[in-house]
């Protein structure tokens, strides 16, 4: 494989595996890690074993115990997951320099050049599932190919522990094999609209023009569609963070949202792994990065500067939901919502306008109170939004 070379690298059911990993008596069973039945919130990851029951992420707790009520429900350990995530990111490291890490479970490595190093593509990656297994206890899948794009479809198609390779020369032919399901970034109501125009395979897609596409799908849907069925690089698939300067977490809804609670629940989630993961490394930011990618391909991104840095996962969320409302309309269903810290600092001494925060202040030591708490395996602190409200959904509390 010449030229550009990228694997997109999942770990598979990631929360849910490292549960499994940590207590073995569930191995088998449903697994769903996220708010508890009765509460509000949404599922963050589910073992296969959970997904057989139509149970994903980012499903409201509700629908998913009304779906799956034998399931096991365990509220998330950032703090084990960010811990072995390192682990994995470590490894990654040792393969290739570039790692863009685009959420805590998965990442791309620029591998360009580094045959010599690790041999052909397909013995590289066999080497890294290898390495992760041994240094983690934790199964990945591994999508090998000349775009981020095409990667990342790949590494989907056989999992769990999958590898897919796609050669340079069989970008096109790989995606006219495609099931249009299996479209990245095409989420279901955009399938909706397929079988609105009859639309029953890629080939169909890639036999029309970006102008017919655009007529169909809008400027933003067309111009995806029209790259995305050749196989191409298409827009927001660089959106990572790199490097040591962004820390950054995205969630792909599996159904298009426009529920306003579910989106914000998963910001909830994503502020207080962000938060973590910040205290982990020893930063800090002032920059909060909101990203949003709507059914229309439309993708969304505005961030938000400070004096003082962030110093809590409540901070963190309190100027998400700002940046939500001054970005979406409330109504245009999302397809991802991504967050990110950006131009981290190392911390230090208080910058000017927080020396006085000390409502601040006490947040910031609480959490990392609760951090501390959490790694030492001495307990579990939920936050209170998620705790204690009737299921807006109507419900009741399982008994």
């Amino acid at each position: 494989m010449s030229g550009s070379l990228f694997f997109h690298v999942d770990l598979d059911a990631f929360f849910a595996s490292v549960e499994k990993l940590d207590d073995p008596s569930l191995v088998g069973k449903p697994v769903i890690v996220g708010a508890e039945p009765g509460r509000r919130g949404v599922v963050a990851t589910c073992s296969y074993e959970a997904r057989a029951f139509g149970v994903h992420s980012a499903m409201p707790i509700s629908e998913a115990y009304r779906r799956c009520p034998q399931g096991v429900y365990l509220r998330p350990r950032i703090e084990r997951y960010v811990e072995l995530s390192s682990k994995v990111i470590e490894v990654f490291s040792s393969f290739t320099p570039e790692v863009q890490r685009v959420s805590i479970d998965e990442a791309f490595l620029d591998m360009t050049g580094t045959e010599r190093l690790w041999g052909p593509p397909k013995d590289a990656a066999i080497l890294l599932k290898k390495k992760v297994r041994e240094k983690t206890g934790l199964g990945i899948s591994i999508g090998v190919a000349p775009n981020r794009y095409v990667a990342k479809i790949a590494s989907g198609l056989r999992k769990p522990d999958g590898l897919v390779l796609v050669a340079p020369g069989e970008l096109e032919s790989f995606m006219l094999a495609l099931p249009l399901s299996k479209l990245w970034g095409a989420g279901e109501k955009t399938q909706e609209r397929f079988r609105e125009l009859g639309i029953l395979s890629v080939a169909q897609l890639s036999s029309m023009g970006e102008v017919q596409l655009a007529s169909l799908f809008g400027k933003a849907g067309g111009a995806f569609l029209h790259d995305a069925v050749r196989g191409r690089e298409v827009g927001g698939m660089g959106g990572g963070e790199s490097a040591s300067r962004s820390i950054s977490g995205e969630t792909t809804f599996e159904r298009d949202t426009a529920d306003r609670e579910c989106i914000e629940d998963v910001l909830l989630s994503l502020a207080e792994e962000l938060a973590y993961r910040l205290w982990d490394t020893g930063c800090c930011s002032r920059c909060l990065v909101l990203k949003l990618r709507l059914q229309d391909f439309t993708t969304l991104s505005r961030r938000s500067t400070r004096q003082a840095t962030y110093r809590s996962s409540a901070e963190a969320y309190k100027d998400a939901l700002t940046l939500l409302d001054r970005t979406w309309d409330g109504k245009s269903a999302v397809r991802l919502l991504g967050l990110g810290f950006a131009d981290l600092e190392d911390s230090g001494t208080p910058s000017q306008g927080e020396l006085f925060a000390e409502a601040e202040e006490k947040t910031r030591k609480a959490e990392s109170a609760v951090f501390e708490i959490e790694r030492s395996g001495k307990g579990k602190v939920t936050k209170a939004r998620l705790l204690g409200r009737e299921d807006t959904r109507g419900r009741p509390k399982p008994g």
